[in-house]
């Protein structure tokens, strides 16, 4: 089979030859029809993230091992299964749940894998899908997406499932002003769940003037340049001088953080998502005297997953794709995203 590698960080991906993996016992073998290009594939390509004090914190020193085949918004067919397999067929279209865990620490035995203390995740610890087939370790990984659209649904399984996890964490309620940092392919699915899920009146932050028309077509009430205005005192005339009740900030930058913390009605949740990196410093006094939430959010459950594929399926929401991609082009992919040049998502289809 034909894989797109990270052999070496910040060069081209190469693409390889692999020999096809044959699933034993409870593993399944997918064709990938469809996979979702994420700003993580671009910090394992980069070899790490920006840490406190401009310090780099690396990918290898999280336990990942290159050569590496990335990719972790998964969407194909059954191609083979082990002898333990059951409930699928061959040629079932499915979506991966990447998050794997190891199965015995205290999040796995409640469900919650994607905060494993040892994660073997898809396209990050182990290969993933930039390639023609990837081996899922148990079909409890996969959900059947019969009828739906592999391209759409690939993203399902991390964009959507980040931004779905980071909106219950930031527990909307009817008539909360909910400020949404960034309109990429997060922030669009944000704004669609928030609106899905709350009545909250959202308001969509970004540096982009396209990306914000696109966010507003996708349920966004009021919409914020934050390079061409100052969006501190924006927010502040929007809420009456009190502050946003929440703010869901999928970039997760230094700068962006600090407008967070000035824009905060007391009792407000701040929900950090993004990888962007840097450091914060707080004013300690406020956090408890306003009474602050500041929450970290990473993914979501196989639970949180099922549930956005019943939300699909309804279209209830519907993940943005704006470009498409061969596997040769897997480099040309990342370059693009890296220069914020994909509205939504961009999807690789091998």
């Amino acid at each position: 089979m034909q894989a797109a590698r990270i052999v070496k960080i910040k060069e081209p991906l190469e693409i390889q030859s692999l020999e096809t993996p044959k699933p034993r016992g409870s593993q399944v073998l997918i064709k990938v029809e469809s996979a979702g290009v994420c700003h993580s594939d671009i910090h394992l390509w980069d070899g790490g993230y920006e840490g406190p004090a401009g310090q780099f914190m690396k990918t290898t020193d999280r336990g990942v091992k290159y050569p590496l085949t990335p990719g972790h918004e998964i969407a194909g067919v059954v191609e083979s299964m082990g002898e333990e397999v059951e409930g699928f067929a061959k040629n079932e279209k499915v979506l991966v749940f990447p998050w794997i865990g190891e199965g015995l620490c205290p999040a796995c035995r409640i469900g919650e894998e994607n905060l494993c203390d040892k994660p073997r995740s898809l396209g990050v610890y182990n290969d993933g899908g930039y390639a023609e087939y990837v081996l899922v370790p148990s079909y409890k990984y996969l959900a059947k997406i019969n009828g739906m659209d592999s391209d759409v649904s690939a993203p399902l399984s991390c964009s959507a499932l980040t931004a779905y996890g980071a909106v219950k964490n930031a527990q909307l309620r009817p008539n909360d002003n909910v400020v949404i940092v960034g309109a990429g392919g997060l922030g669009l699915m944000g704004i669609q769940l928030a609106k899905a899920v709350s009545g909250a009146r959202i308001i969509s932050m970004d540096l982009d003037d396209n990306k914000l028309k696109i966010a507003k077509q996708n349920g966004a009430d009021i919409t914020i340049n934050s390079k061409n205005e100052d969006a501190v005192k924006t927010v502040m005339e929007i809420t009456g001088n009190l502050g946003a009740d929440a703010v869901i900030d999928f970039v997760n930058a230094s700068n962006t953080v600090e407008t967070d913390m000035q824009i905060l009605r007391r009792r407000a949740r701040v929900v950090l998502v993004g990888l962007f990196g840097g450091a914060l410093q707080l004013n300690l006094v406020t956090m408890p005297t306003r009474a602050y939430k500041l929450i970290g959010s990473y993914t979501g459950s196989m639970t949180d997953m099922l549930e956005l594929v019943s939300l699909a399926r309804r279209d209830i929401i519907k993940p943005v794709i704006s470009n498409k991609f061969k596997l040769s082009q897997a480099t040309e992919a990342l370059t693009m995203l890296k220069e914020r040049k994909i509205i939504g998502r961009g999807v690789i289809n091998p």
